[in-house]
């Protein structure tokens, strides 16, 4: 798997941005693993950055209800 970050050239990511960071959330609110994801460490870390931002601020739910 190529990092998508690497691949379109993408320097920052944006918290606010919630129809990408949305993309790496599972549906159980879980940050996917990048294993599964194929970004790479340094780009995962920003994301991981920026997910947890954007919940904090509430753009994000932290938890799907069950």
């Amino acid at each position: 798997k190529v990092c998508r970050f690497c691949v379109e050239k993408i320097d920052s990511i944006n918290y606010k941005d919630v129809r990408l960071l949305s993309q790496f959330v599972a549906e159980s609110g879980k940050i996917v693993p990048r294993r599964l994801t194929g970004v790479c460490t340094p780009h995962q870390r920003r994301l991981s950055r920026a997910i947890k931002q954007a919940r904090n601020i509430a753009l994000l739910p932290f938890s799907t209800r069950s």
